[in-house]
């Protein structure tokens, strides 16, 4: 109480309205500049429109700056870049300030902006980074009561006494104590290094890779090598950081091995086979693909697994490892275009080229089949029934379906058929049935 009395105390000062003005417009001046450069930033994305209204011009910076953007969030103050202005604005007009009068409140600012930066600059890359995670929701709800509590504990002046307090548990770890306030530091600093690290990786994949590479799949690929390596060097300093001795991870790192190499071979098998479709680009985001009679496009390539929807809908999840060691009928992989077959017999009194020429105006007359190669009508066979016909045709387009395809030429070619009155004739199957042998009088008798 007494420490919360002399704060209200120091507060009364005849200068408290400076004090005001100074953190009013350090806050308005950095949330103007924030707001000009995110604008700026919007305007060279996408080109602002000539005389387009003042609100549309704000919904394209929102749109642009704020999904993505660690700097500036999806409003002004959402980002980075506010509160770092603000801290120093305020740091400015308080070294001013204190040359003529005390500045009480301008020294309770600074802790608070500290706070806020700390929250946004977690908050914004964990947005970027996981963009619908729970888990990453709740990080930033305990990093930021963290933070407003040690800025709380900075202004009443009772930090240092509760870090003297944190030094003093200790905890024992084998032969060595390990006190409150190291295990703490080391946390932060390990969670600060990694946030950095997620921050550089997903920069590098939405701002260089998206420019200079033009494959979704090698982009893909490479945002995943480049976030591995990043988050491994990122944990090495974080550990080093926080005091352990990078040397005794030597016998950790020889049992992971042992451990791919019996118990995870498979695991790390997908791992690896992920890896080498994606650089071998042998299967392409996009591509439509037929593994073990199910057939849709490849919807995405994960490092253990690779997601395949069928037309209708269905999701199948295909182990890596299986798209590498087994034959995968890849529909997309240098041409497009598939050859589709129609088969119908008609009567052998029919005229052959009438109905070769019916075949192919029914084929012609679906809009999605192409004109090169062209349809083509075949006599096939000589049947039971009837002469045996199949349609030939093409599509460049699987990825919308070919039974539906397939089901237009086939009604076409029926009312087309049907229209030049071409017989498409039953089969008939003649069943003989053998005479009742004549009765007898020894098999009249056992009928009786």
């Amino acid at each position: 109480m007494d420490v919360l009395a002399r704060l209200l105390r120091n507060l009364g000062h005849a200068g408290l309205q400076w004090e005001i003005a100074a953190l009013a417009g350090s806050l308005a001046l950095a949330w103007l500049t924030a707001w000009a450069a995110g604008r700026r930033r919007g305007a060279a994305g996408e080109g602002a429109a000539v005389g387009e209204p003042a609100h549309g011009v704000q919904a394209r910076i929102q749109h642009l700056v704020g999904a993505d953007s660690v700097w500036f969030g999806k409003a002004t103050v959402d980002g980075l870049l506010f509160p770092l202005l603000a801290l120093a604005l305020v740091f400015g007009a308080r070294a001013m300030l204190a040359r003529y009068q005390p500045v009480p409140l301008l020294a309770i600012a600074i802790p608070m902006l500290l706070a806020l930066a700390g929250i946004r600059f977690i908050a914004r890359i964990l947005a970027v980074v996981f963009p619908s995670s729970g888990f990453a929701r709740s990080v930033e709800r305990v990093f930021s009561w963290m933070a407003w509590l040690a800025a709380v504990l900075w202004i009443l002046g009772l930090l240092p006494v509760v870090v003297d307090e944190m030094e003093k548990i200790q905890f024992a770890a084998g032969k060595a104590k390990i006190s409150l306030l190291s295990l703490l530091q080391g946390i932060l600093s390990a969670g600060v290094v990694l946030m950095v690290a997620l921050w550089v990786s997903a920069a590098l994949e939405k701002r260089v890779l998206r420019d200079a590479v033009h494959d979704l799949s090698l982009r893909k690929a490479s945002a995943n090598a480049i976030r591995a390596s990043l988050l491994l060097v990122g944990l090495l300093l974080a550990l080093s950081t926080a005091g352990v001795d990078l040397t005794a991870l030597s016998v950790l790192g020889g049992a992971l091995g042992v451990g791919i190499g019996f118990g995870l071979q498979k695991l790390a098998a997908n791992y690896v086979s992920g890896f080498v479709i994606l650089f071998e680009r042998s299967l392409r985001i996009g591509d439509s693909v037929r593994v073990d009679n199910f057939e849709g496009l490849v919807v995405d390539i994960k490092t253990r697994y690779t997601l395949i929807r069928s037309a209708n809908g269905r999701e199948s999840i295909v182990p890596n490892e299986k798209l590498i060691t087994e034959r995968i009928e890849n529909l997309s992989l240098g041409d497009t275009k598939v050859l589709l077959s129609s088969d119908v017999s008609v009567g052998y009194s029919s005229d052959v080229d009438v109905v070769r020429r019916i075949l192919v105006d029914a084929a012609v007359s679906v809009n999605r089949v192409i004109a090169e190669p062209a349809p083509s009508a075949r006599l096939v066979n000589f049947g039971l029934h009837g002469l045996d016909f199949t349609l030939y045709y093409w599509i460049e387009d699987p990825q919308n379906g070919q039974v539906n395809v397939k089901s237009d030429v086939n009604i076409a070619l029926l009312n087309g058929l049907r229209a030049e009155g071409i017989e498409i004739p039953y089969p008939q199957q003649v069943v003989h049935r053998a005479a009742a042998p004549p009765l007898t009088s020894s098999t009249k008798a056992a009928t009786d």
